[in-house]
């Protein structure tokens, strides 16, 4: 939660989900392109606010998912929901709906970073 500024009102802040995805080598367009192909699912989820894949350039080798979503109770309704489990079906066992295989054609491991915003600031445009 946070206090804007000038109002004294209180607002719960997003949360920030980012998937850390190990990839093998030469896997990046594959990986890629398989987000391309499901492109504008996740966006219709109650709670979605943003979506970015972040290619490795410098620094670490594994791409970023980065989801943000307005609470922490919406990203588990949509962790726990149909669209989730249809879209990580190969990647996830007991058909999506289980913890991430540790190996699968376009990533060797992941790993879930959680965050809460504490602060943000937008362009002025």
């Amino acid at each position: 939660m946070f206090r804007t500024q000038g109002t004294g009102y209180i607002r719960r802040m997003s949360v920030v989900k980012i998937n850390a995805i190990s990839v093998p080598e030469g896997g990046g367009e594959e990986l890629e392109r398989r987000f391309a192909a499901r492109a504008g699912k996740v966006e219709t989820a109650p709670g979605f606010e943003e979506f970015m894949l972040l290619r490795p350039v410098k620094g670490d080798d594994r791409y970023f998912v980065l989801t943000r979503w307005a609470s922490e109770e919406a990203f588990q309704a949509w962790r726990a929901g149909r669209a989730f489990q249809a879209q990580h079906r190969d990647t996830h066992a007991d058909e999506g709906r289980g913890e991430a295989k540790p190996q699968h054609p376009a990533a060797t491991g992941a790993s879930l970073l959680e965050f809460e915003v504490v602060s943000r600031t937008g362009s002025r445009e």
